[in-house]
């Protein structure tokens, strides 16, 4: 007797039906010969890395092209020290008072090209440019134009409501990448895929200045379009001082500007991001992890202003972190057609440092016309002409307000899905959205006086303290602060932020 027959008198039918199936499922999951050709061997896409000279393969090229939305909104809110019942209580300081609803919308082309340089090493180039950035800061509860909560020194206005930043648009930066993949789970399925890559994203163009808008010109605290810091009567000539120009300072003492300059779209920075990813291949899963840090520095065509004034505590832009994790599933696969479906569930989180920053009042206060922030501070002080009194070098580098001020650290958290339609051999789609909760910071968090440094009394200016031997220095001034805005009770802050993406992409691959 045959198996087959011994197989039949054994069993029912419906059993041997299953064990037919059993082995077609176990071969077709069987590892592929040398001879059989490599078809959609990719991992996870943020740990697949386009790649050349693979066997057949010698050149990779991936266009993407997409366009992403963002909206962010969030209630700016102040300080205060007000003995009344309705803002404060115990003597304590209130941070609680709403000053503004903030509302930002930037719609963004992104492009990017994955050029494959060997195995598993890809240049990448990429270019988001911002369709249009509008910026707009709203009245709470009925409040009129001149909020009380908006107030500077007595009887100013430190800006006006409502505010509506003109539109900016133009090239966000230019980066350039490299992303590498030193294992790969295609190659040696007992390792995980782990990418890591760095990457430059360098300004190119015009930095970003603070602007008024085109609402309220005529009204208290509103400038004349965008000004320089160093206009001080905001009649297209600067004061006293000098303006950083990509070129290096220029005394622009009695210069004509011709009015006003563009808003700008750039941060005006110089970044470095270094990333790395990990991920391992689980039948129809692949779980990943990954860490990414990112550090700007100012570039001097930007109105961050000098970074070297001995007094400045913090005069750079933030550092950030970020931990990574999640998951990506593949519902549906079709190998020998390069068909497959990927959907991709992440979360984040993000420690942004302290900093100097464009915040949600960048344009607010970098356009005011408040005599206490269009006045210049001096960089350093000398002794006065009586004894331990302390004034103001007027030979010292004056120091504008720029609208960039010190934002205390905070966490940023995202959730976020994507899916990814891999339709043919040369084409893929991917869509998307991500939801962000920015945490509560304070926004005007500079310091009156750096402690590192101690000079005599005559230096001193405020920073001072008494001794059994008299008066002593505690530190030298910062001449990045001011009281108006950065003293206890006088603060802003931004409460918990709510950020909106949603993006779709096209990426045609040679």
């Amino acid at each position: 007797m045959t198996h087959l027959a011994l197989a039949r008198a054994l069993l029912p039918a419906s059993t041997l039906v299953a064990l037919a199936s059993m082995v077609q499922l176990a071969h077709a999951e069987e590892p592929r010969k040398v001879t059989e050709p490599s078809v959609l061997n990719e991992s996870a896409e943020i740990t697949s890395v386009v790649d050349a000279f693979d066997g057949d393969d010698k050149f990779d090229l991936h266009l993407s092209l997409g366009f992403q939305e963002t909206w962010r909104s969030g209630n700016v809110l102040r300080e205060t020290t007000s003995s009344l019942p309705r803002y404060s209580s115990g003597g304590y300081t209130a941070g609680n008072q709403n000053v503004a609803k903030y509302s930002e919308t930037t719609s963004r082309l992104n492009t990017r090209a994955d050029i494959g340089l060997y195995k598993d090493v890809a240049l990448i180039f990429r270019m988001p440019v911002i369709l249009s950035n509008d910026r707009k800061l709203s009245a709470i509860g009925g409040a009129g134009p001149a909020s009380l909560l908006a107030q500077g020194a007595p009887g100013e206005q430190l800006f006006s409501l409502p505010l509506q930043s003109p539109t900016r648009s133009g090239i966000e930066y230019l980066a350039i990448g490299l992303d590498v993949s030193p294992m790969n789970q295609t190659r040696d399925s007992s390792k995980p895929t782990w990418t890591i890559g760095i990457e430059g994203r360098f300004s190119v163009s015009e930095p970003m200045h603070a602007c008024a808008g085109t609402r309220g010109l005529n009204s208290p605290g509103a400038q004349q379009g965008c000004a320089y810091p160093s206009d001080v009567n905001r009649n297209g000539k600067s004061g006293e001082g000098q303006v950083s120009t990509s070129s290096g300072n220029v005394d622009l003492e009695g210069t004509n500007f011709s009015g006003h300059r563009s808003p700008g779209v750039s941060r005006g920075t110089t970044g470095l991001e270094a990333h790395t990813y990990a991920s391992k291949r689980l039948k129809y899963i692949e779980p990943y992890t990954g860490f990414v840090a990112l550090f700007e520095f100012q570039n001097s065509s930007s109105d961050f202003g000098t970074s070297d004034l001995q007094g400045s505590l913090v005069n750079h832009p933030p550092f950030q972190g970020t931990i990574i994790g999640g998951v990506a599933i593949f519902p549906w696969e079709v190998r020998d057609q390069f068909q497959r479906i990927e959907v991709d569930l992440r979360a984040a989180g993000t420690y942004r440092s302290e900093g100097r920053d464009y915040s949600p009042l960048f344009d607010a206060l970098g356009g005011s016309d408040a005599p206490s922030l269009r006045t210049p501070n001096f960089a350093s002080f000398q002794a006065g002409p009586t004894a331990n009194s302390s004034v103001a070098n007027p030979n010292s580098q004056k120091v504008y307000t720029s609208g960039i001020t010190d934002v205390q650290q905070h966490g940023i958290y995202t959730l976020s899905a994507a899916f990814t339609f891999q339709a043919g051999e040369y084409i893929k789609f991917n869509v998307g959205s991500s939801y962000t909760i920015e945490q509560g910071h304070i926004i005007t968090f500079d310091q009156p006086c750096n402690p590192d440094f101690h000079g005599d009394v005559g230096a001193a200016g405020p920073c001072r303290g008494s001794s059994s031997g008299g008066t002593v220095a505690t530190g030298i001034p910062n001449p990045n602060y001011r009281a108006v805005i950065d003293s206890p009770g006088r603060r802003f802050r931004i409460d918990d932020s709510s950020i909106w993406d949603a993006w779709v992409n096209a990426i045609v691959m040679f």
